[in-house]
C-alpha cells in the first residue's frame, strides 16, 4: 500500500510539525500536560493522513460486459430518475457514500472513451442530501464503451469533502479501472446507467472500489 499523490504534501508537513513538537519537547522543561495534548493531536492528524490517503493495490478481475464500483463505501441510493445534464432522459441510478474511513480514490468502472467531462462549483450540502446531486461542488465524467453505451459518474462533495480532484479529459481513452479522481475527506459517487442494465448490488451493500461489480449491460 502507498499513500496517495493528493495527501503527500500533507504528511510531509505534518510529520515536520511532529518533529518541532518533539525538539520543543526536549528542548524545554516543564508544562507536561500541554506539550502532551499538542503531541497528542499532532500525533493523531499524522495518523488519520496516513490512514485517509492511503492507496491499496486494487486488482480488477471484472468480465467485459461488467461494471465496477468507482469507490469503497456503501450503495445508499438505486433509482429509476431523470438525468438533467448530459443525458436528458431517464436513467438508473446507483449512489456510494464514502464515510471518512474509506479509502477516497476513485477507479472508473468502465473502460472507453470519454465523451463528456465538467466541474461544477456548488454548496457543501452533507452528501446523503436530496439536492446534492444537483447544488454541491462535482465532476461530471461520461464514458463511451465499445458497444457504444455510455455511463455517467459523478463525484459529488459533501459537507466535510472541500476538494475534489479529477484526472481525465474529454476524447481520452480510458482503461477499466484506471484511477480518474480523488475526493478529500468523505462524500459520494453517483452513477447512471441506461435502462435495462443488470444491477448487482442492492441498498446497504458494502462496495470496494475497482473490485466489486455493481452492474453488467
Amino acid at each position: 500500500m502507498t499513500i496517495h499523490k493528493e495527501g503527500r504534501g500533507l504528511i510531509i508537513i505534518t510529520t515536520l510539525i511532529l518533529g518541532l513538537v518533539v525538539f520543543w519537547d526536549k528542548q524545554t522543561e516543564g508544562l507536561f500536560w500541554l506539550k502532551l495534548l499538542i503531541t497528542a493531536a499532532v500525533v493523531f492528524f499524522w495518523i488519520a493522513f496516513l490512514q485517509f490517503f492511503r492507496l491499496p493495490k486494487r486488482v480488477n478481475g471484472a468480465q467485459p460486459n461488467e461494471l465496477v464500483a468507482p469507490c469503497d463505501g456503501k450503495v445508499v441510493v438505486i433509482e429509476e430518475v431523470e438525468e438533467p445534464e448530459y443525458f436528458n432522459d431517464k436513467r438508473i441510478q446507483v449512489s456510494i457514500f464514502m464515510s471518512p474511513l474509506n479509502v477516497h480514490a476513485n477507479w472508473t468502472p468502465i473502460g472507453g472513451e470519454v465523451t463528456y467531462v465538467k466541474y461544477h462549483p456548488g454548496k457543501f450540502l452533507v452528501a446523503w442530501h436530496p439536492k446534492s446531486s444537483t447544488e454541491n461542488e462535482r465532476t461530471t465524467v461520461v464514458v463511451k464503451a465499445k458497444n457504444g453505451k455510455e455511463v455517467l459518474f459523478r463525484q459529488i462533495a459533501g459537507a466535510v469533502a472541500r476538494r475534489i480532484c479529477f484526472y481525465v479529459k474529454p476524447n481520452e481513452h480510458i482503461s477499466q479501472g484506471d484511477e480518474f479522481g480523488f475526493i478529500k475527506f468523505g462524500s459520494r459517487v453517483d452513477l447512471y446507467f441506461p435502462l435495462g442494465t443488470d444491477i448487482k448490488c442492492k441498498i446497504g451493500d458494502v462496495t470496494t472500489g475497482n473490485e466489486t461489480v455493481i452492474a453488467n449491460w
